[in-house]
């Protein structure tokens, strides 16, 4: 643990195959309140190794890496996430990247762009560690547009054992409100949407909101516009 870290901090590993980017991440994250860096990874097979051992509540996930690129590795973090509980934040360079989509059905909680605000970096390790995926609400109709939705798609299926109420909430999700924003749209307070959408997960087997959208687009409860 880095110096002034304490037991509370989200801890971090910074898997970049670049060392001046991931240096820099690791800079940034070290500086930030609450949270810190444990180790850093430039392969995706150190990433898994690393993660394994150290156990991180996050990894900030590069995905084109050698030795395993950060699919294979997300994919192999997450398959152990019921000993671990490490969440995944892959970082992309373009909103249209298929390797993005790739990384969320891995078990990604979500993704953030490399141009992204410093501030917006922390924050997103933060929400990421919480539960709550980042993916903008622009950024996601643009992947599931270009990858979950054809033509032609049938009814909703596999619903069957979601309440009204949980449906509702489930296409929310997809839309990419927030919590908060769900609670005004139904008229219910932000802990009931929480109850919901923790029993979404379990009733889905979705480890987390990222895998709620997918599962919305792909049961075709949701489409895009």
């Amino acid at each position: 643990m880095t110096p002034g870290s304490t037991s509370a901090d989200v801890r971090v590993l910074v898997a970049d195959d670049q060392p001046l980017l991931r240096h820099s991440l690791s800079l940034l994250i070290d500086a930030a309140p609450g949270v810190a860096v444990v180790g850093q990874a430039a392969t995706g097979r150190e990433a898994v190794a690393l993660t394994g051992a150290l156990h991180p509540d996050v990894v900030l996930m590069d995905i084109r890496m050698p030795d395993g690129d950060g699919i294979e590795a997300t994919r192999s973090i997450t398959a152990a996430a019921g000993r671990t509980r490490t969440r995944v934040l892959v970082l992309s360079m373009f909103e249209l990247d298929e390797y993005v989509h790739a990384a969320l059905r891995a078990g990604a909680s979500g993704f953030l762009l490399k141009d992204a605000h410093p501030d917006q970096l922390v924050e997103a390790v933060r929400r990421t560690h919480a539960g709550e995926s980042l993916l903008a609400p622009s950024i996601l109709t643009r992947v599931v547009e270009h990858f979950l939705y054809s033509p032609g798609t049938g009814p909703v299926h596999g619903l069957d054992h979601l309440t009204s109420r949980e449906i509702e909430v489930l296409a929310l999700v997809a839309r990419g409100l927030s919590n908060t924003e769900i609670a005004q749209e139904c008229t219910i307070s932000v802990r009931t949407v929480k109850t919901h959408i923790g029993n979404l997960l379990a009733k889905l087997g979705a480890r987390d909101r990222a895998q709620l959208v997918i599962a919305a687009y792909d049961s075709g409860l949701v489409v895009p516009p």
